[in-house]
């Protein structure tokens, strides 16, 4: 009795003749299916997100991970805000690369601002000849000094970006990052137009304004017939 060889290659291994390229080929094929099949779940998830009630089934879902708000310090204020303006700037901001068109590289972004700048009168700065009161405490002289603004404070639910256009190179950018510095620019854009138009809006005057009639309101209610108020600049 004569024992007979049994091969049991495998259909990948190869046999002179390039036996192993159906295996290669079986496992191209699967990586393209694997490939399509994502690609249609990506597109149906797409599609079925546009269907009343079947949003919810791709929908995306917030999670706030955020740590408790900690207290840096506290600061004892004396100013009086007696006036406060709202404002809105339209920012066109647009940055070029040298030798190379826009396309390419440069983006230009279209941003609407809007926020508030408040008008204070430091009442902690008067001095001790600042109040003058006379003997029958009916008649008060103060000299306070001029109103200032404050910074500007941008309102995040009144501000949006209308449109940003970007070159190649940097939207492959923001696949890496998510580019704060940009929102940061016109951020800071926005606040220094918002406050240049502060400074021409006579907010200061209305506050000093505004101060006057409380001061009055105040002490006339304390029995004082006469109150004058005067504003000075500090001294030198």
């Amino acid at each position: 009795m004569t024992s007979t060889d049994v091969r049991t290659d495998s259909a990948g291994e190869p046999d002179g003749r390039g036996a192993r390229r159906p295996a290669r080929r079986r496992g191209c094929l699967t990586a393209a299916g694997l490939c399509a099949a994502a690609v249609v779940l990506l597109l149906l998830g797409t599609r079925l997100s546009l269907l009343p009630g079947l949003g919810d089934i791709f929908g995306e879902e917030t999670t706030d991970r955020s740590g408790p708000a900690v207290l840096k310090s506290i600061q004892d204020m004396s100013a009086y805000e007696a006036a406060s303006g709202n404002f809105q700037v339209v920012v066109d901001l647009e940055k070029d690369a040298k030798f190379l068109p826009d396309a390419i590289r440069g983006t230009r972004t279209l941003y609407v601002g809007a926020g508030t700048v408040g008008a204070f009168v430091d009442l902690g700065k008067v001095t001790e000849n600042g109040v003058v009161v006379n003997e029958d405490r009916t008649t008060a002289e103060l000299r306070l000094p001029h109103a200032v603004l404050g910074k500007p404070a941008l309102d995040p639910d009144r501000s949006y970006a209308v449109s940003k256009q970007r070159g190649i190179l940097d939207r492959f950018g923001d696949f890496f990052s998510d580019n704060p510095g940009s929102e940061q620019a016109v951020n800071k854009l926005a606040a220094k137009h918002i406050g240049a138009a502060a400074k021409e809006s006579g907010l200061t005057q209305r506050a000093e304004k505004n101060t006057t009639s409380m001061l009055q309101g105040l002490l006339g209610s304390l029995g004082f017939d006469t109150v004058t108020v005067r504003y000075v600049d500090p001294p030198a």
